[in-house]
């Protein structure tokens, strides 16, 4: 019975297809899933994994001999995809699938041990981004952290892995106010608009691309949703959900934009296709920002070096770190240690006023 319960099932290729393996009630079983040409195997074994899953009965218990694949399919997804947001839950079950899924499957839950799992990340370092490296981290530490909870393991073998500092970190760029300045001259009103609302107004480009003509208020924006790959959602996280306040040049433009829009119900979004749908983030930032920042020597700006300019030239300013945190609709650590980059010329103010008070 545990055998029909708890296997992974086996794949093969047999006359050009997919053909997946499995017992039930005691035999054998065998499906084509699908042709080699167009199917992959990864593909292929997300399918296989789905007709076990209907086999195994709803609440059963975690076996001892689990491997990676059982678990993480059975028992991690399910109850975490309740938890996470779609976008969210996309995101995590493509790497989790590409890189845990995809090395550790077949091997047991019960089988690993912390250096198993520090040389895995440490692999990974050698190609992958810091960022992503980091994700695989969190990833393993809450996946045995679920193992040991269910009693499947008595120790949380990722619980005290670390990042390899050799996993590569891109240069986190920012803009000068002349490089905003000639950015903001060279675009035409509507992509002007929307870098705007980046830089000035600090918005995420998911929300500036859900946001609706209901939702412009007489100081503010009204941050209740986002678009995300195409889909209209809840903003990233519970401080995303804010009113934003926008800049009286910013409130102008989007008058004056509002007069040329063939659609200017409440209900309509601010930035439309021709479809009547949110525009693409990728398409207006790929086909009209980028090229015309390209002439000016700033074709390197995207939304995250946008919206990281917000956060540094409002510090530079002396602005209030709180004010600003809560202007970009997150926490004032991730304000002053992620979107916050102060310059050495600011720095160097300070050290020198900190050299003349002292007594060398």
């Amino acid at each position: 019975m545990r055998r029909q319960r708890y296997q992974s099932g086996s794949l093969k290729k047999r006359c050009g297809k997919w053909v997946g393996q499995w017992w039930e009630a005691g035999h054998r079983r065998n499906r084509a899933l699908g042709p080699v040409s167009s199917m992959t195997k990864s593909d292929a074994r997300k399918k296989l994994d789905g007709i076990i899953g209907e086999l195994r009965p709803a609440g059963s218990a975690v076996a001892p001999n689990m491997s990676m694949r059982e678990f993480i399919k059975s028992v991690y997804y399910p109850f975490y995809t309740r938890k996470w947001k779609r976008s969210t839950a996309g995101n995590n079950i493509n790497r989790v699938d590409t890189h845990v899924v995809g090395e550790f499957g077949d091997r047991k839950v019960r089988e690993f041990r912390r250096d198993d799992l520090q040389k895995f990340l440490d692999r990974k370092a050698a190609k992958l981004s810091f960022s992503m490296v980091d994700h695989l981290r969190w990833d393993l530490n809450q996946i045995f952290a679920m193992a040991v909870s269910e009693d499947l393991v008595r120790k949380n073998p990722a619980e005290i892995l670390f990042t390899p500092s050799e996993a590569k970190r891109g240069p986190s760029l920012v803009m000068t106010i002349e490089e905003v300045n000639k950015c903001f001259a060279i675009l035409d009103l509507r992509e002007r608009l929307i870098v705007q609302l980046a830089i000035v107004a600090g918005m995420r480009p998911g929300e500036i691309f859900g946001l609706t003509w209901e939702r412009v208020g007489s100081d503010y924006a009204d941050i209740m949703q986002r678009v995300y790959r195409g889909d209209v959602d809840r903003p990233k996280t519970r401080q995303s959900t804010r009113e934003a306040a926008l800049s009286e040049g910013l409130l102008g433009g989007l008058e004056r934009w509002r007069t040329l829009c063939s659609d200017a119900r409440p209900g309509a979004w601010v930035f439309s296709s021709e479809r009547g749908t949110p525009l693409s983030r990728d398409n207006i930032l790929r086909r009209m920002i980028v090229p015309k920042l390209k002439t000016v020597g700033l074709a390197w700006v995207n939304f995250q070096v946008m919206r990281r300019t917000h956060s540094t030239l409002m510090n530079n300013m002396g602005i209030e770190g709180k004010l600003v945190a809560d202007q970009l609709g997150h926490s004032l650590d991730v304000n002053q240690n992620v979107y916050t980059k102060s310059p050495v010329e600011r720095r160097k103010v300070i050290v020198n006023q900190l050299e003349q008070a002292l007594v060398m």
